[in-house]
């Protein structure tokens, strides 16, 4: 055990956040440390550290082990260089280097005991260096910068100069160098693109020191922590496994308690119902074996109803009217700012019914993309077609669309001014916005409780396409499940830009890719997506190889050639890759079918009875050359699909 935390208590006012929270940490052990917003993650972090002191309680460290953390916001202030900075990390080994060169040039003109005291001191620190790998602390800092999303241009800018999610990089790049024996990280993926998630993912999986992690990014978690510690209503619980795994169980949880509280409440009636109609034979028996079991009523440890966040939150998204098959189409659409070109020619159509998800690397154009399709920004070139009946309904990561100086609940009423107070009172309750809530200006509220305005606008607007922009975002994950839920029994079309892999897993049917100023189709969901990323972007280098040859080059007046590959024939081809496959797995298990006819025959062969048969011995030395004949071909076939998968 390298970490213990026994009966931690906290309380802001006559707010208790943290109540005798206890969990340990085991050496190597990943854990994560998930609640609802405002459940006391980033203070019990905190408390950990020393930042903040526990009113009770204690946390205990093993001796000789080091502490790293990362908070949501840094506050960064350097006149380094992004590289400059990370590399201050390596400091001791930097001197460590600067000596050992120094040695190497004072020992030329030295001798004696002199020369064998620098030898030893020249062999000591050179072991060392070595053993702290040493010779790779440089590219060690390339490869955390790159890994964090950091371009080699990048790698000159002032500290000074940088964004606030650029500034938690470069501090989580720090921290991942040093090393230490515990990394605590507070939401360490709210500024990195899916890429630059999936290489931490990795790091911290081969990471050979201990982690605990507060994130809302579940699919980061599935991957990468092996134990949950849930926060709720103060109180810790500790499940061993994944997110998915935690997920489960406290599902399982929940109805085991559900159905505890309704067979007590079944069982109280039952003995009210009985003390009732012994009371009514007014004898004295009776009455005496009524205010029997009406003490053994009174003992009952009565469990209070099961109450989740679940059962307050409650988001209904349904059109109004229904639309036409054909929802959106877009054609040839081109958006640069200058020299940055994002998307260039870009093609594809949405069906009614449809969860499309766009992904792609931070700056592709993703955001602009659906501000031009809403008419806040205009595309240099292209056509974007809405369809029969379509009715969009908007939803802005940065809430543009809200009007900072209202109240909550002016937001809603100023927008549908049919509603009546009681009904817009109702909606605000379904999105938690109780009492005196409704009052608060929206300037004054958390991204969290704007991102929950805009989501009751957005399902009071009956729209029937819905166009999202990161629409989990500042959400905690038990929101982010009712949204989920929301959206799959929705019957309208979703289109949505997000980098939240476990919401794109579970809502997404097609999936988008913007890369290389250009949409890569996925027919699937994001599980898919990482399945065939591969095999199509090969597919696409391939083509680009084709278009760029003297052969191709002569045909570019056929407007097909003029496409790498756009999405159907993309669908085209990822049906051809399915059929290949099945055809690969029929062709080897006829094999193996054949193959064990063959062995059954040889052994029928050897048989005494078999070989005085001649009849019969004839029958299967004609079935064995034909099963022979026609192995060969398989063999043939099997080695050309064979050849064809690779």
């Amino acid at each position: 055990m390298i970490l213990s935390c026994s009966n931690i208590c906290k309380a802001f006012g006559s707010e208790v956040i943290l109540d005798q929270v206890s969990f340990h940490i085991e050496d190597h052990e990943k854990a994560a440390i998930v609640g609802i917003n405002g459940a006391g993650k980033s203070t019990l972090l905190k408390i950990i550290v020393g930042e903040l002191g526990a009113d009770d309680g204690v946390v205990a460290l093993s001796r000789g082990k080091t502490l790293g953390y990362l908070a949501q916001h840094q506050d960064l202030d350097s006149s380094r260089t992004i590289y400059d900075e990370v590399l201050e990390v390596k400091r001791p080994l930097i001197q460590m280097e600067e000596r050992i060169r120094h040695l190497e040039v004072e020992m030329k003109d030295k001798s004696g005991d002199e020369l064998n005291n620098m030898f030893r001191e020249y062999n000591r620190l050179s072991h060392e260096f070595e053993r702290l790998n040493g010779y790779a602390y440089q590219s060690e800092v390339t490869g955390v910068l790159k890994g964090l999303g950091f371009s080699q241009e990048d790698f000159t800018k002032t500290i000074s100069t940088l964004s606030g999610g650029q500034k938690t990089r470069v501090a989580l790049g720090r921290l991942l160098l040093v090393n230490p024996d515990i990394l605590l990280l507070d939401e360490p993926t709210n500024h990195l693109d899916m890429e630059s998630i999936a290489w931490l993912e990795s790091y911290l999986s081969n990471y050979t020191g201990s982690v605990i992690i507060v994130a809302h990014d579940r699919y980061f978690l599935d991957r990468t922590v092996k134990k949950i510690i849930e926060l709720d209503g103060g109180r810790a619980t500790v499940f061993t496994g994944n997110y998915t795994a935690y997920s489960e169980k406290k599902a399982m949880l929940r109805q085991a308690r559900i159905k505890a509280y309704l067979n007590q409440q079944q069982e109280i009636r039952h003995q009210e119902e009985v003390i009732a109609k012994l009371k009514s034979f007014n004898r004295e028996k009776s009455i005496k074996r009524a205010e029997s079991r009406e003490k053994m009523l009174a003992k009952i440890e009565v469990l209070e109803k099961p109450v989740d966040i679940d059962d307050a939150m409650d988001i209904r998204l349904e059109p109004q009217v229904v639309s036409g098959n054909d929802v959106m189409t877009v054609k040839g659409l081109s958006k640069s700012f200058g020299s940055l070109h994002l998307f260039s020619q870009v093609d594809f159509e949405i069906k009614r019914g449809e969860r499309v998800a766009v992904i792609g690397n931070n700056g592709t154009g993703k955001t602009t993309l659906l501000k031009i399709i809403n008419q806040m920004e205009t595309a240099d070139a292209g056509e974007i077609h809405l369809g029969s009946k379509v009715h969009i309904g908007y939803y802005d990561q940065e809430h543009q669309v809200l009007h900072m100086e209202k109240t909550v609940f002016e937001e809603i009423q100023d927008t549908y001014p049919n509603m009546t107070n009681t009904q817009v009172r109702n909606c605000l309750a379904s999105f938690l916005f109780t009492g005196d809530d409704v009052f608060k200006r929206i300037g004054d509220l958390s991204g969290g409780e704007r991102g929950r305005v805009s989501l009751a606008k957005l399902m009071l607007s009956e729209s029937n396409f819905l166009i999202l922009d990161e629409p989990t975002n500042h959400l905690d994950i038990t929101s982010k499940e009712i949204l989920e839920d929301a959206l799959n029994r929705y019957t309208g079309t979703v289109f949505y830009v997000s980098h939240d892999r476990y919401f794109i897993n579970r809502t997404a049917t097609r999936i988008l890719e913007l890369t290389g100023q250009s949409f890569l189709n996925y027919i699937g969901n994001y599980d898919y997506y990482l399945e065939k990323k591969d095999v199509i972007q090969g597919l696409l280098t391939e083509a680009s190889a084709k278009a760029s040859s003297p052969e191709s080059k002569a045909q570019k007046s056929s407007p097909e050639t003029s496409k790498a590959l756009d999405w159907k024939a993309q669908k085209e081809e990822q049906a051809r890759i399915r059929k290949r496959q099945n055809d690969l797995k029929r062709t080897e298990e006829e094999i193996h079918k054949l193959e064990t006819r063959n062995g059954e025959i040889d052994e029928l062969l050897t048989r005494e009875d078999i070989c005085r048969d001649v009849p019969k011995l004839m029958e299967l030395n004609r079935e064995k050359e034909a099963l022979e004949e026609t192995l060969t071909g398989l063999y043939d076939l099997w080695e050309t699909l064979a050849g064809e998968d690779e």
